[in-house]
């Protein structure tokens, strides 16, 4: 672990939130922290968990375990930053990978550091490092890929994945690939490339890319962004928001406010 990883878990408790335990870190504290650790050569590996992360890893151990894996656990779901808060802890914000996105490459830009953009369908890793390197034009693009679908299934694609990433060398490595596979391909890149700085961050990629677009800031502020993201793509989000993660979230949020009262 780095020194600045060390002063965070030194600094405030982490949160336990259902199974996971989040840093109770803004997105400019987060942005400070990698960029002090790129100073001195240390890389680290970021989770933005959402309510659908957190249902997985509660009802799967060995996803839990995966995700207690990374250096740093954020909440990228204001149902998760709720929860906290009812149960008395503190949690600044919400952190999303789609901002991330944005705020890291920034930081990298100025840094003078690279990114590498993995994840999406053909074309689009790489309409978003167009898209970033207009907003930022000092940030580097080390490098850019479309993995095919079920390449984690097959070595010698996965080995391929794992080696374009290792031989361009980045900085910063956002991966787009959804949980858990995001997270299992960014435990085989930290293997061989451990300096780089790895963000699992879901629809990122395609939404740098413009392939859609984020909610109005203030329906983000009021916790209403899956609202948006269900207007987009109903048919691949409604059955996951209204069967799976709305109860989930319900539980999540009764059970923090029983935790308030028994403290």
């Amino acid at each position: 672990m780095t020194a600045e990883l060390a002063g965070v878990q030194a600094g405030p408790k982490r949160v336990k939130v259902g199974v996971l335990h989040i840093a109770p870190l803004t997105e400019i504290d987060l942005v400070d922290l990698v960029g002090t650790a790129w100073t001195r050569g240390a890389g680290g590996w970021i989770v933005t968990a959402n309510v659908d992360i957190s249902r997985a890893a509660a009802r799967h151990p060995e996803l839990a375990e995966l995700i207690g894996e990374a250096d740093l656990v954020v909440a990228d779901g204001m149902p998760l930053v709720w929860a906290a808060r009812l149960a008395g802890d503190h949690l600044p914000e919400r952190v999303t990978g789609s901002s991330l996105v944005f705020s890291l490459s920034a930081a990298a830009a100025a840094a003078g550091r690279s990114l590498y953009l993995l994840g999406g369908e053909p074309g689009v890793p790489e309409a978003a490092a167009d898209a970033l390197s207009t907003r930022y034009p000092a940030l580097k693009v080390a490098g850019t890929h479309s993995p095919s679908f079920g390449f984690e299934r097959d070595p010698a694609q996965l080995a391929d994945v794992v080696d374009r990433v290792r031989s361009a060398n980045p900085d910063l490595v956002l991966v787009g690939l959804g949980f858990p596979k995001q997270e299992r391909l960014i435990r085989e890149l930290r293997e061989v490339h451990p300096d780089a700085w790895y963000v699992g961050c879901g629809a990122g990629i395609p939404m740098a890319a413009g392939e859609f677009s984020r909610a109005p800031e203030q329906l983000q502020r009021l916790g209403g962004e899956w609202l948006h993201r269900l207007a987009l793509e109903p048919k691949r989000l409604a059955r996951r928001y209204f069967v799976d993660d709305a109860p989930f979230a319900l539980r999540l949020l009764a059970g923090a406010a029983a935790r308030r009262v028994t403290r």
